[in-house]
């Protein structure tokens, strides 16, 4: 497609080059898909209003006067600012779904109908679209039109209570896990059907059926044989899968779940008689915990990892967010990559997780400036540089 950054248009070479995706997502679920889409290839087209963008764009902290969330969420893609709430606007909008692949909207059920750009109206214009919604609750049921954020979703799944006492999490579970991941997914299977078939169809992606499918352990055990997670090994409750603190304050994470990792755990803090009680009921099972945390703190966590280099015992440092980075794990795995900032200078970003060996995931480019791809969309479109200027003037369109 014309008018790409020469950058941008090096970024998207991938499995899915050729793949145009209208994204019409504001925050995170949205973005995030379409992100790893255009980390794989796909053209994204990102639909913002004029006057204030993507939510992200004013969320602190910044580079250069524009949010850091935003720069990291929307690389690769195009910035295209129209107001859908006028008939210009719309035509615009129609015009593009017409010769795209992929339609992403994550507005309120409803919301997309009201506004003209409903399933219905895009596959009339478009038999092979893939029109894809994220919502919290799904398009239909009692809760299809509450509102709500991750943690309610994650709450409504029953994600929360495996761990006895609920706690928040750091990181939106349903957001990504549930909503942008499953989106992604759901995406390239109609896309592979519509390969197949020319067809294109609805996906209907709720964040909450997406936390829910992250139990299927759990949901197993209950549903084919009537037991309940309450024991669960996993929720910190056993000593063999637990967090414990060091002398000098940091926490160690032991993710000893077999039984020969145990041992092994074990044997490196020299209570070998521990090995044989891994999944020792209460009260036996909370002196247990107790008592590998006193062995734990005798050492500073830098020691421990000392000894448990080489061994089979899972342990690893509870790394800040800026450990984790240099990590030489994820180092030495290309999860850091370097690009180019809003002014063209070397900013770094997370790289694609994806890693394919024939086709690559391009390296990450740069976020585009509000409307900086109006005018070449439209120009693409057919529009007249006078007509283009007519909308600018109008305040349907912002000129990058």
């Amino acid at each position: 497609m014309g008018g790409w950054p020469t950058e941008q248009a090096q970024a998207n070479a991938g499995p899915l080059a050729g793949v145009r995706v209208l994204d019409l997502t504001r925050n995170l679920p949205g973005p995030y898909c379409t992100l790893l889409l255009a980390n794989l290839g796909a053209e994204v087209t990102k639909v913002e209003d004029p006057w204030t963008g993507d939510p992200t764009r004013s969320m602190p902290p910044y580079r250069d006067g524009v949010g850091a969330k935003h720069l990291g969420l929307n690389r690769n893609k195009r910035s295209l600012a129209i107001d859908l709430k006028r008939r210009q606007g719309r035509e615009v909008l129609y015009r593009l779904a017409e010769r795209s692949d992929v339609f992403l909207e994550g507005f309120r059920p409803g919301v997309a109908r009201r506004l003209g750009f409903d399933h219905e109206t895009l596959s009339a214009l478009n038999p092979g679209l893939v029109y894809c919604s994220i919502s919290g609750y799904g398009q239909d049921g009692p809760l299809g039109q509450a509102g709500g954020h991750d943690l309610n979703y994650v709450a409504t799944a029953g994600l929360l209570s495996l761990a006895g006492k609920p706690s928040v999490p750091g990181v939106q579970v349903a957001d990504l896990g549930g909503g942008a991941l499953l989106a992604a997914v759901g995406i390239l299977a109609a896309l592979r059907h519509r390969d197949r078939t020319g067809e294109g169809q609805y996906v209907d992606i709720s964040m909450t059926d997406g936390a829910l499918s992250w139990l299927s352990l759990f949901a197993a055990d209950y549903l084919l044989a009537g037991e309940g997670p309450q024991e669960s090994p996993i929720t910190g409750r056993y000593a063999c899968y637990n967090l414990y603190r060091a002398k000098d304050g940091r926490y160690l994470s032991v993710g000893a779940l077999e039984p020969h990792f145990w041992q092994e755990f074990c044997r490196l803090i020299g209570r070998e008689d521990l090995a044989v009680e891994q999944f020792a009921g209460p009260p036996r099972r909370e002196r247990i915990v107790a008592a590998v945390g006193e062995a734990i703190e005798r050492r500073t966590a830098a020691e421990w990892l000392e000894l448990a280099a080489g061994r089979d015992a899972c342990v690893a440092l509870v790394n800040t967010l800026e450990e984790a980075l240099s990590h030489p794990q994820i180092v030495h795995r290309g999860m850091v990559a370097e690009t180019q900032g809003p002014r063209g200078e070397g900013v770094r970003h997370l790289a694609c997780p994806v890693k394919l060996s024939r086709t690559p995931a391009a390296p990450p480019g740069r976020a585009p400036g509000l409307g900086e791809h109006t005018r070449a969309v439209l120009r693409e479109l057919g529009y007249s540089d006078a007509k283009i200027e007519n909308l600018a003037a109008e305040g349907v369109a912002r000129l990058g």
